[in-house]
């Protein structure tokens, strides 16, 4: 949602927005995929592909975080491979963000881009997410013990809907406190020390429900308390500053960065495990290759601390009842373990 209210205040072509992702999404993405590319991969070829059916014939692409880089390019050379004719731009290089070069972009796609708007309307942004985040963050601390369901799914549809429609940091920030206040107000039942798991894995794999099968949800619906570190404020604004932190507080276990959000992942566990949380899940997708590299040493972090640890790895052919029956067999374990 944030990416589309900056686009469609700063250029005035169409946007089109993404359709959720389906099964359909997937068995495209699948199609056209390396057979043992990443999941996220094939999930990101196959929105790509269903927008540009709905008649796209611009795409902005973030790809080049991942340890290989190439994702960009790759899905340009499949897309055009299959006749589409369209204009792809990477905003990302190399794992980093160039404003100056992402302000071209956008003058290429919109030859009078206005600069004071474009720095206004990001300013606007910029918080947008992190008032989103902030929410979400206490979301997933209270969401198992609401007494009616869906109230904080409701309240915050409510929010992002009156957040689409802003335009200034004062009716922002007016509009997250008052939603802030609905959120706490909303009744719970929450026992005094609930049992308390964190999240931590591959980007993708983490932030896009459908890719795990709803996973924080059904932890929720366990009551447990979820903690999760990885999202856009996270990734835009906070990751670049934390590298010497994250390997400063991971010493012990690593000496150099591994890719993507291998070592970020090492240094969370310990954090996690620090801070007395009762079991940790560690989420990927198949074949890839630094969460790979992460798994035994998240492992060693995990029995140091005697905190357990459950690995999952998501693919197209997943089963989902069997992840809710190991997350079920997780939470019997850590119950006993209490």
């Amino acid at each position: 949602m944030p990416a589309y209210f900056l686009l469609s205040h700063i250029i005035h072509n169409e946007i089109i927005k993404p359709n959720p992702i389906t099964a359909k999404t997937i068995e495209i993405g699948a199609k056209y995929s390396p057979e043992f590319v990443c999941t996220p991969f094939k999930y990101t070829l196959g929105t790509l592909i269903e927008g540009l059916d709905r008649g796209a014939k611009i795409v902005l692409q973030a790809g080049g975080g991942c340890r290989y880089g190439y994702y960009a390019e790759l899905q340009e050379q499949i897309i055009k491979d299959l006749g589409y004719e369209c204009k792809v731009y990477n905003l990302v290089t190399a794992g980093k963000t160039d404003v100056k070069r992402i302000y071209h972009i956008i003058k290429e796609i919109d030859s009078k881009p206005s600069i004071l708007k474009a720095l206004y309307y990001g300013r606007i942004t910029k918080k947008m997410i992190e008032y989103m985040d902030l929410i979400d963050d206490y979301i997933r601390e209270h969401i198992g013990f609401e007494i009616e369901k869906d109230s904080f799914i409701k309240i915050k549809e409510e929010m992002l809907f009156e957040f689409s429609k802003v335009n200034s940091l004062h009716k922002l920030k007016k509009l997250y406190l008052k939603y802030k206040t609905k959120m706490e107000n909303i009744p719970i039942q929450k026992p005094e020390k609930p049992l308390k798991v964190g999240i931590i894995g591959e980007l993708y794999t983490i932030m896009e429900p459908y890719s795990n099968y709803e996973l924080e949800r059904t932890l929720a619906s366990m009551n447990f308390e979820i903690k999760r570190f990885t999202n856009v404020t996270y990734l835009l604004f906070e990751k670049h500053k934390k590298t010497k932190q994250y390997l400063k507080e991971a010493s012990n276990y690593i000496t150099y960065k591994m890719g993507a959000d291998a070592m970020d992942n090492i240094a969370r566990a310990k954090e996690l495990c620090e801070q007395g949380y009762d079991g940790i899940i560690h989420i990927k997708s198949s074949f890839c290759t630094p969460e790979i590299s992460a798994m035994p040493i998240i492992s060693r972090v995990c029995n140091d601390y005697n905190v357990p640890v459950l690995f999952f790895s998501f693919d197209t052919g997943t089963s989902e009842v069997g992840m809710k029956t190991r997350l079920e067999a997780f939470y019997d374990m850590l119950e006993m373990r209490r």
